[in-house]
């Protein structure tokens, strides 16, 4: 064993030793042992590389511990939310949640990615959760999404794929003529929207998205693992098959 390691274990142990905590180093050994670190570290910098790559990994885990807690301490308002749209199985096997904007443009791609999957495997849940997060305009298109669900939940989800489908920006306007075209009451619908509990449910959205660091659309929450981005069919698929087959969406 090479005495720059003899050193640097001694440290070590000082430092972490009950003994240890008691004794100090003098200026003159503070400046030797920092310059025997300096010289092991620059002879063998893989060590650096191998902390690091522990270090990232310890970081990483304890960000899914996190996570997992907060999903499971708020999994009622995840994915049981009764304003939250609903496609395929709602009573699936596997829940996916998903966090979108109606102005956004990889939302609208992903939701052909959605009726896929759903068509695909008729044992999954699909929730839809209004996280605007694009401007007023998508705050209106949401507020009129779930008014629509709030007054006529049999035709939000025909609602929702005309919207999220439609061309242009999405606001308010947009929303009551799609409305108005599915037959729905569109004085009713006004109503519901001076409704305060519709802003205040947008609001508890973008706490949980805060709280589980979601900061764009869309992103998705399979089992206890939140997803970033529009990941594709495929990668969505697997996650469900992990589900079934470990309980996570990680095996």
């Amino acid at each position: 064993m090479t005495r720059y390691i003899k050193v640097l274990l001694a440290g070590a142990f000082i430092a972490s030793s009950p003994v240890g905590a008691s004794l100090a180093f003098d200026d003159a050994e503070k400046k030797e042992l920092g310059e025997i670190i300096k010289q092991y570290l620059i002879e063998n910098p893989e060590v650096l590389v191998e902390a690091q790559t522990v270090l990232e990994q310890r970081q990483l885990i304890a960000q899914q511990q996190r996570l997992k807690s907060i999903i499971t301490d708020m999994a009622d308002d995840i994915a049981n939310n009764s304003d939250d749209i609903v496609f395929g199985n709602p009573d699936g096997d596997v829940t996916i949640v998903e966090f979108f904007d109606y102005n956004c443009g990889y939302c609208k791609r992903a939701m052909s990615d959605m009726i896929e999957i759903v068509e695909k495997d008729p044992n999954v849940k699909f929730v839809l959760k209004e996280f605007p997060i694009l401007g007023p305009e998508s705050v209106e298109a949401t507020s009129v999404s779930i008014a629509v669900n709030r007054i006529a939940p049999e035709k939000s989800a025909q609602f929702h794929t005309e919207m999220l489908g439609s061309s242009g920006r999405a606001n308010k306007d947009k929303g009551m003529s799609i409305a108005d075209s599915l037959g729905i009451d569109l004085v009713a619908l006004e109503k519901e929207l001076q409704d305060q509990t519709l802003l205040e449910g947008i609001n508890k959205t973008y706490e949980i998205a805060q709280a589980l660091e979601i900061n764009g659309t869309p992103s998705y929450i399979v089992g206890e693992e939140p997803i970033f981005g529009a990941v594709g069919v495929s990668d969505i698929l697997k996650k469900i098959q992990n589900m079934r087959s470990c309980g996570k969406a990680t095996c």
